[in-house]
């Protein structure tokens, strides 16, 4: 009888634990770990960009953001599930302000463990900085490896639009010294020629004429110019 109360017992309390590993929601759950790599990106005046890695392995069905000032005066949480984006952006920001964030993954039984908080400063409206830049004064700032990515690509779009734009000014600057010179030559050819006379005219008679006589004077029945014409006077 004793045997086999103890026999009982034993199947019981195997049966308990097997029932309660395969309940992880009842008895030792297991929940994913922290995301890694929490970066913050795309800063603007009043909008950032948070952006996270998964460890492999885990399995995560969304995430969790809680978000805060420094300075205590706001705090807000961001939980997103049935989703698997590694970014999140953070809107409607005090501009030149100091924030801090953190990330969770959201698992199929419980959240994980918050990752290290990430301080960030928002832009002003007047800064000009290049997408992507963080505050590198900060000293828990991280995921720095985007940013020389970022500002590569921005570069170098910025300098082949510059290129583009100083071969079309030279090819233009081109263009209008060659027409200029070519007005210049056009009117020194012209500079060059010689004016050209038109003959006097000239008053000649019909062939068939006969000579002029009057008061004793002869004319040639042919004048070939009139400043030419000979007059003979007798005695």
């Amino acid at each position: 009888m004793t045997a086999s109360l103890h026999l009982d017992l034993g199947l019981l309390l195997q049966l308990l634990l097997l029932t309660c590993w395969q309940t992880p929601g009842l008895v030792g759950a297991t929940v994913p770990a922290a995301p890694v790599n929490v970066s913050v990106t795309q800063l603007r005046a009043h909008s950032a960009m948070v952006t996270w890695n998964v460890p492999q392995g885990d399995t995560v069905i969304g995430y969790s953001i809680s978000q805060q000032r420094q300075d205590g005066l706001m705090q807000r949480s961001i939980r997103e599930v049935n989703t698997s984006s590694r970014w999140c952006v953070l809107w409607d920001l005090d501009e030149d302000t100091h924030y801090s964030v953190q990330v969770q993954s959201v698992g199929p039984q419980d959240d994980s463990q918050p990752s290290r908080a990430v301080h960030f400063r928002t832009l002003e409206k007047s800064d000009h900085y290049p997408a992507g830049v963080l505050d590198h004064n900060e000293p828990a700032m991280e995921g720095l490896g985007m940013t020389p990515h970022l500002q590569t690509g921005e570069l170098l779009i910025i300098t082949t639009v510059l290129l583009l734009w100083a071969a079309v000014i030279a090819l233009f600057c081109r263009q209008y010294d060659i027409i200029k010179d070519n007005d210049s030559n056009s009117c020194k050819e012209k500079a060059k020629r010689p004016l050209v006379r038109a003959p006097p005219p000239y008053y000649s008679t019909s062939a068939g004429s006969s000579p002029i006589y009057h008061n004793g004077a002869v004319r040639s029945s042919r004048l070939h110019r009139a400043s030419s014409s000979i007059s003979i006077i007798r005695v």
